[in-house]
């Protein structure tokens, strides 16, 4: 098997302050929390921004540039940066900070969806911020946006224009489909590099049987010109990658997909999912790739020609 891209997803735009007081906030905690999980392996660096002083998911650039030379001074790790950023923010919010950074690598969402994270409300008593409980609650109602439109002015403003690769999250079957199209296009030109998000509710569960229908679309679709990669919210995060990745795929952790590193017990930082899974994936035979191997296997442009 290839050598197999840990990428972490570092803080995310999902869970809220109270969910857990180790979840990274400020420039600092995000930082510390990337630079400790590309020390453990993590080739790839997903990263967001958030308000320091409330908690929030943020789109200011000023927020993501508190962090982002930071990390790429202390680390050789892509830095992969969101524009799906949040649901509940616009397209041009989105972009603001990618455009600004123009870093080597980029999330892509391939469709729109349902992005319903109200059930995780009910299990919080102590809030911490009030921004959290409307936005957790009122997710029933939430459209999350990414159009063929918003997909082809991504791929125009920060493919074409600004040299970035994509990791394209896929939240169900449909969205492979479109990447097709894209392909198709002629506006995407391979390598691939797919993620398979499961357990979001609005996007396709976490059944094992979904990741192997995925990989064969995926297959039928794509043949050798594509990279899989998996990440899975909540519990399913460990038992999904393990078999993503003794399935010759990729794999993603990181306390925005879960805030657990066992039943019952919070992670306290990054770094320990990035070593639960090094370890799992090491113990099958996989060798981890360096940041080096990722931007080899990636086709990247280099961190030296971002702008970072």
């Amino acid at each position: 098997m290839s050598k197999i891209l840990i990428t972490c997803a570092v803080t995310g735009s999902i869970h809220t302050p109270s969910m857990s007081p180790y979840l990274p906030v400020t420039a600092d905690q995000i930082t510390e929390h990337a630079v400790g999980a590309a020390e453990a392996g993590a080739s790839i660096l997903h990263l967001h921004a958030r308000d320091p002083k409330t908690g929030q998911p943020s789109a200011d650039p000023a927020h993501f540039m508190g962090f982002l030379p930071r990390i790429k001074q202390a680390t050789g790790a892509v830095l992969n940066i969101s524009t799906g950023g949040s649901a509940v923010m616009t397209l041009d919010q989105r972009l603001a900070a990618p455009k600004l950074a123009e870093p080597e690598m980029c999330s892509l969402n391939m469709g729109s969806m349902n992005f319903a994270l109200y059930p995780a409300a009910a299990r919080i008593d102590d809030w911490k911020h009030d921004w959290e409980q409307p936005f957790l609650e009122n997710s029933d109602d939430l459209v999350f946006k990414n159009t063929p439109r918003d997909i082809a002015g991504i791929l125009q403003t920060m493919g074409a224009e600004r040299g970035a690769r994509f990791e394209f999250e896929c939240y169900d079957l449909g969205h492979l489909y479109m990447l097709r199209h894209f392909v198709d296009r002629g506006m995407v030109e391979p390598p691939f590099f797919i993620q398979f998000v499961f357990g979001v509710l609005g996007g396709m569960g976490p059944d094992p049987e979904n990741l192997t229908h995925m990989k064969t679309i995926a297959d039928k679709l794509f043949g050798k010109d594509y990279m899989f990669s998996v990440l899975a919210a909540g519990r399913h995060q460990i038992p999904l990658t393990s078999m993503a990745a003794a399935m010759g795929g990729h794999v993603r952790v990181g306390l925005e997909d879960s805030l657990m590193i066992a039943r019952g017990q919070l992670a306290r930082t990054n770094a320990e999912q990035v070593a639960k899974i090094r370890r799992i994936v090491e113990d099958m035979g996989r060798e981890v790739a360096s940041p080096e191997d990722a931007r080899r296997m990636l086709g990247l442009k280099g961190a030296d020609r971002t702008a970072i």
